[in-house]
């Protein structure tokens, strides 16, 4: 395991401290891992959205009709994706 260093404001860490004892986390290392796990989730989701995107709009710039099939598979297709990437099995 790596170890990094970072600094924060006095306030920043009064504030964050009250979050982590309502919250009941026991450390600062825990309260920021589970926040950088989740900053990446909502990343990766975000990501996965705009392949979604891309996906739907390259049929609509090659003049292409988009039909409710075409949108399914694609959902079904990210949808999968974000839970291969969170290590959720869906059968």
């Amino acid at each position: 395991m790596e170890t990094v260093s970072v600094r924060y404001e006095d306030s920043f860490i009064h504030d964050m401290e009250k979050i982590m004892k309502v919250n009941r986390y026991a450390t600062k290392a825990e309260f920021i891992r589970e926040a950088i796990r989740d900053k990446m989730h909502d990343l990766e989701t975000k990501a996965a959205l705009r392949r979604l995107e891309a996906a739907y709009g390259a049929g609509v710039h090659k003049g292409r009709q988009i039909t409710d099939a075409d949108l399914h598979r694609a959902k079904d297709k990210a949808f999968k994706e974000v839970a291969r990437k969170l290590g959720v099995d869906l059968d």
